[in-house]
């Protein structure tokens, strides 16, 4: 093998996620994210309509205030860092619910920015995608409790997609419709 030949080989051995870096996720996206995406609007407003109609008077306060806050710019914001998040699911079973706060973490590891939900049963992890100024899409995986997380593109029961939205520059928020499991939308809210 020649030596620019090898030099290639551990160039793509050390960078197998290339593609990350680029910010083109058309081939990563499964078919299903991407249908979930393409109903986005539709999901979220039916999932709106059966949180409001069937949430406590305190919970439907908490959601219109993250889903009715101003989306900003996310030009010159950098996540990174520690942060409070908690999970507000909408519509489907139990209409809405409210869950307490847990830590994540976005990290940057110069392809792009990775978050990781460190604790509650339910977690998080994947990248983030430049959709437009106003919009990041997620991509990441699905775990509970200590399990491993799964590589993305194993099947529904695990991927995960949504589109993430400044609020402020200590609050943003990633929207996630049709997730598999017991809502019509999960909203996952960062503080600091």
């Amino acid at each position: 093998m020649t030596s620019r030949r090898l030099a290639l080989a551990a160039l793509a051995f050390l960078v197998p996620s290339a593609s990350w870096a680029t910010g083109e996720i058309e081939g990563l996206i499964t078919k299903a994210d991407r249908e979930r995406l393409s109903n986005y609007e539709t999901t979220r407003a039916e999932a709106l309509k059966e949180a409001r109609e069937g949430g406590s008077a305190e919970e439907i306060a908490i959601l219109d205030k993250v889903v009715d806050a101003r989306q900003q710019s996310w030009s010159g914001f950098d996540m990174t860092g520690d942060w409070q998040c908690r999970t507000i699911k909408t519509g489907g079973f139990a209409k809405l619910i409210v869950y307490g706060w847990f830590k994540c973490r976005v990290t940057d590891d110069g392809s792009g920015w990775t978050l990781t939900k460190l604790t509650g049963s339910q977690k998080t992890k994947g990248r983030f995608f430049t959709d437009s100024d106003f919009r990041q899409t997620y991509l990441g995986t699905f775990a509970v409790n200590d399990d491993p997380f799964p590589t993305y593109g194993k099947g529904p029961e695990t991927d995960q997609v949504g589109y993430a939205f400044l609020m402020s520059p200590t609050s943003w928020r990633i929207e996630f419709p049709a997730p598999y499991y017991e809502s019509k939308l999960d909203i996952l809210e960062f503080r600091r």
